[in-house]
């Protein structure tokens, strides 16, 4: 007796071939969503600890180098005044999958001095 073929039989391999560009594309972006949420948090942590820092007294370069730890030695700290505020920004580059992806985190953070205080 003859065997029969199965008009599905391969189905799956081609369902699989089509789908999982898809869902590895979804996994990129998963990816680098949470990459860029976890950055956007840890520079936001820099600036305030930053401007909370400036305000106790710090001197500028000692607020830098706090600043630019929190934040990754590839951010860029900027500290300035507003008033009289000490306003302290941080931006930071996230990197996308093969450089696709031209995404930045930024931060900015205001205290007031303590009297007799500040940069």
């Amino acid at each position: 007796m003859p065997r029969r073929e199965d008009p599905e039989r391969g189905s799956a391999t081609a369902e699989t071939a089509l789908v999982l560009p898809a869902v590895v594309m979804l996994l990129v972006v998963l990816l680098v969503a949470a990459s860029a949420a976890v950055t956007q948090v840890r520079v936001a942590d820099a600036a305030r600890a930053g401007a909370r820092s400036a305000a106790l007294g710090e001197t500028s370069q000692v607020v830098h180098d706090l600043t630019q730890e929190l934040a990754g030695e590839d951010a860029a700290v900027r500290i300035g005044r507003d008033g009289a505020y000490v306003v302290v920004e941080v931006t930071r580059r996230i990197p996308g999958p093969l450089g696709l992806a031209d995404l930045q985190a930024s931060a900015s953070a205001r205290a007031l001095p303590e009297p007799g205080e500040g940069p």
